[in-house]
Parts: structure tokens; sequence; C-alpha cells
């Protein structure tokens, strides 16, 4: 299996969100911390399943995780006023925490976390 494989199964095809399930179908595996980075590896602790939306949002330092499993929304989106996609797939997302794989050993690694919330900050 590749990485997206293994990230998705670890997931059990469901977006790490905890967003309405008709809303996340399409499960991707996203990079904690990218491919080009030193700790860039193809491991299941180096990703998140999240569906197209979110992944793309992911990477673009609109949603960030702390290293423990909180998720956080930008300021800017939070703050921004528009219709229920805007609300319920990401300001209600504010302070929540990450749905996980069963196993522990699947669970995103806190250490890419941080760096990667640190890149979320800066944003």
């Amino acid at each position: 299996m590749d990485f997206e494989e293994r990230v998705i199964a670890a997931y059990r095809s469901q977006c790490a969100l905890p967003v309405n399930e008709t809303w996340c179908r399409l499960s991707d595996a996203a990079h904690i911390v990218p491919d080009g980075e030193p700790d860039g590896t193809p491991t299941v602790d180096n990703g998140l399943a999240l569906c197209k939306i979110h992944h793309s949002a992911f990477d673009q330092y609109i949603i960030g995780v702390t290293p423990d499993y909180q998720i956080k929304i930008r300021n800017d989106i939070l703050n921004e006023i528009d219709g229920p996609m805007l609300t319920y797939g990401f300001q209600k997302l504010h302070d929540q925490k990450l749905i996980l794989p069963k196993s522990k050993s699947s669970w995103p690694d806190r250490d890419r976390l941080d760096w990667r919330y640190g890149k979320f900050r800066q944003a």
C-alpha cells in the first residue's frame, strides 16, 4: 500500500475532522510535514485523512492542528460572515478535537504537528 492508502485505511475512510459525513466523502491523505522537508516521510503518523476541501484548507494554513490534536481555524476565517459551509465546514471546527485512528501507533506524531502548527501560527 502507498502513503495515501495507508492513511485513509487508518482513519477508516473518514475525514479526521468532526464534520457532517455527507460533506466529507472523498478523503485524501494530507502530509503534516510536506515531502520536501527532512521529516516529510510517507508514514501514517505524518498524515491526516482529510476530505478534499479540508486538505486544501490545511495546505493553505486555514486549518491548523495543535500537538494535542485540537483543531484551530485561522482568525480571519473565524471572523468572516458567509453561508453554512463556512459556518459548519470551518468555524464550528475551531477548538474541536481530531477524530483519531483506532490504533495509537497511527495517531499523528505530536512533534510533526508542533512543527506544522508553528507554520499555521505564522500564516
